[in-house]
């Protein structure tokens, strides 16, 4: 009689945390001795635990979905998700084991609370791929700063380097996203540091055509007339890919124009070529065509 009571008290639940279910909805029996929810006489398996319906997440809205349920069990709640587009019932509010791959992936789409299991297990928050690439290295690059927070306050090692000799802020140039890189400046990131070509921070984010990068990294002592192993400097690199803003940013910084890469190639002949069909002079040019 008291678990026909509680069965009871469990649908009213489900019915007062998701008004739309109605009259020819399905109706919910559990089964927690034989790992089942009756669904209209329909047995369906309890899977998970999961955090979201993998069957019908591509399929259907989010408000198809009730969440936070109570099974019982004799006297012990179970939250469970019920997915009312496929019937799917899976565990809620706990996360499984996470491995290597899910973390990894994790840092990528900035699931905290997985990134957080992973690592409140013990796993190890410098794991990294094939390619020497930790998470933190992908949290840097997707732009997910709550991830990088939460990597670096957890002991990711903000100077371990890929196989090139990126570091995280390298990655973070790449990605483009202010936020991170401020995050990893609060944490001691060297903005002057060089991966195996030699590239520094300021290089890469020249490269990738992010102007406020630049302009912070400038802001924080970026050493503006760094050489990589061509021997060209961020301003050789603006000029040749055309980085309008940033030329004008690295020019009015005080960037040598002078410097030869290792061709010899001067960037003024850089600037000449670019602006082979301008007329007048080309740093005025440059800073017209910038602004």
């Amino acid at each position: 009689m008291r678990r026909d009571k509680q069965e009871s008290e469990w649908l009213n639940s489900i019915r007062s945390e998701a008004p739309g279910l109605r009259k020819g909805s399905p109706v919910f029996t559990a089964d927690l001795k034989k790992n089942t929810v009756l669904i209209n006489n329909f047995n369906s398996p309890i899977t998970g635990p999961q955090s979201e319906c993998s069957t019908s997440r591509r399929a259907a809205p989010a408000e198809k979905k009730i969440s936070g349920v109570s099974l019982w069990d004799g006297f012990l709640p179970v939250k469970v998700n019920l997915c009312l587009s496929c019937s799917s019932v899976f565990l809620c509010g706990q996360i499984g084991p996470v491995d290597t791959a899910e973390f990894m992936n994790a840092a990528s789409e900035c699931k905290l609370s997985i990134i957080d299991k992973y690592l409140a297990d013990g796993g190890n928050p410098n794991v990294c791929d094939e390619l020497k690439r930790t998470a933190l290295h992908r949290a840097c690059l997707e732009g997910h700063s709550p991830a990088v927070q939460m990597l670096l306050e957890k002991g990711a090692d903000i100077n371990l380097n890929d196989q090139l000799g990126s570091r995280a802020i390298h990655w973070a140039c790449r990605g483009g996203n202010l936020t991170v890189i401020e995050v990893l400046k609060n944490h001691g990131a060297d903005v002057n540091v060089r991966d195996k070509l030699h590239s520094t921070p300021l290089h890469v984010a020249t490269r990738t055509g992010h102007a406020i990068i630049v302009e912070y990294l400038l802001s924080c002592g970026a050493k503006i007339n760094s050489r990589d192993r061509e021997g060209d400097t961020a301003l050789h690199d603006a000029v040749r890919l055309n980085r309008h803003k940033i030329v004008k940013l690295l020019v009015v910084a005080g960037a040598d124009t002078k410097i030869k890469n290792h061709a010899s190639v001067a960037i003024i002949s850089f600037v000449c070529l670019w602006l082979k069909c301008y007329v007048g002079n080309p740093r005025q040019t440059i800073l017209a065509n910038a602004s």
